[in-house]
């Protein structure tokens, strides 16, 4: 007797992927959203023979993607996970935030079994839509055995969220996995992995469950030329908790900017040193430097240091 399918649960929160235009070539002036996730099922033919559940959690542009939103979301991921016939969680999402909502997810979760984000750089509307392919990869990916922790699956590759960046506004190749590579390709409905899947210690639900309006305001400045740390300043007096900064090359900052961030340090507020660039990390200085964001990209960063902030209160 054939065993039956594993079950997948399928989350979704708007962006491009579930997204409509008037004309079949408008890939940039559509409503993001607009479609459940029925409809996002249905429009792959080959889910059919797939064992799947389906959910909305939410319907938004992912550039609108807020801490209220991470809670109800991990809070449904880990509901899901925690049913034993569920093999694994596939959350649809918009591509502007999905680095941001990744690296949350792993974070808060460190899920056992796979929770895939997936996306899409052209609406369900579109001529060729490449949402399909990328569910249907997903898909693929929740209900491989072997795989565990938050992933995202998308252009036949599978990436972890730790130095994800997106680093195109219009390709359908839009994601980078900086210096890590993915952890694995789709080929052909083939799964070929190069490295591990994502794991670590969970932070767990109780870090977030403050209200989110309370979570500490954390902001990112960026070094330029001409910088002159006036936003660094006008930060601060608006009571932000922590500050990353995005600085050149190997997170470097002008004197101006540096000396702002000697005075945000000296009023408590909490600084990480990211980089602007699109890939590498910024080391450590010494052991006793822990303001280096590694491989973290700001965004990324920025999430991190408002989990840790959360963890102090």
């Amino acid at each position: 007797m054939q065993s039956p399918m594993p079950l997948v649960v399928i989350l979704a929160t708007g962006g491009t992927i579930a997204g409509t235009a008037a004309a079949s070539t408008d890939t940039t002036g559509y409503r993001a959203g607009a479609l459940g996730a029925d409809a996002l099922i249905a429009a792959v033919p080959a889910l059919a023979d797939h064992l799947l559940e389906s959910e909305s959690v939410a319907a938004i542009d992912s550039k609108d993607m807020d801490a209220a939103t991470w809670q109800r979301l991990a809070a449904r991921v880990a509901h899901h996970v925690a049913r034993p016939e569920v093999a694994g969680v596939v959350i649809t999402h918009g591509t502007d935030t999905l680095e941001e909502t990744a690296y949350f997810l792993q974070r808060v979760l460190a899920p056992a079994k796979p929770v895939v984000l997936t996306a899409a750089m052209r609406p369900a509307s579109a001529l060729s839509p490449d949402g399909p392919a990328n569910l249907l990869d997903a898909v693929t990916v929740a209900e491989c055995a072997e795989a565990r922790g938050v992933s995202v699956v998308f252009a036949g590759a599978a990436w972890a969220a730790l130095g994800l960046r997106k680093v195109h506004t219009l390709q359908t190749s839009a994601f980078a996995g900086s210096d890590c590579g993915p952890i694995a390709r789709l080929e052909g409905g083939t799964l070929r992995r190069f490295r591990a899947w994502p794991g670590g210690e969970a932070l767990g639900l109780a870090r977030i469950a403050a209200p989110a309006q309370s979570w500490p305001q954390v902001e990112i400045v960026l070094n330029h030329a001409g910088a002159d740390g006036r936003l660094v300043d006008a930060a601060v007096a608006s009571g932000v908790a922590g500050l990353v900064v995005a600085g050149t090359g190997h997170g470097s900052t002008s004197a101006r900017l540096d000396a702002a961030l000697e005075r945000a340090r000296a009023a408590s507020v909490r600084v990480t040193r990211a980089s602007r660039c699109a890939f590498g990390p910024v080391l450590a200085r010494d052991a006793r430097d822990g303001e280096a964001a590694g491989e973290l990209s700001a965004v990324q960063a920025r999430v991190e240091l408002q989990l840790q902030l959360l963890g102090t209160r």
